[in-house]
């Protein structure tokens, strides 16, 4: 028997704030670095799935160029995310 999913909270916010960090969020995704990295991982995704790797649960790591665990790339392998490079 499959495990139940662990749900996210949603965060709460106001009506305007959550308008305003989905603007935010828009403008950060549609950036051209933002563009190409989802476009990589489309094209990995697709070939990885095409040559039989089983890549449910897995993000694409830009650093380590290979498919990890979400929560391991999501959460910089233990580190977290505030002490990254920043633009």
């Amino acid at each position: 028997m499959a495990k139940p999913k662990k749900r996210v909270k949603k965060q709460k916010l106001s009506p305007a704030a959550a308008k305003a960090k989905a603007a935010r969020d828009k403008k950060r995704a549609m950036r051209g670095d933002r563009k190409a990295k989802k476009a990589e991982n489309q094209r990995k995704r697709r070939t990885a799935t095409k040559k039989g790797r089983k890549i449910k649960g897995k993000d694409y790591d830009h650093k380590k160029k290979k498919f990890v665990t979400v929560k391991k790339n999501r959460g910089n392998y233990g580190k977290g995310t505030k002490k990254e490079k920043r633009r």
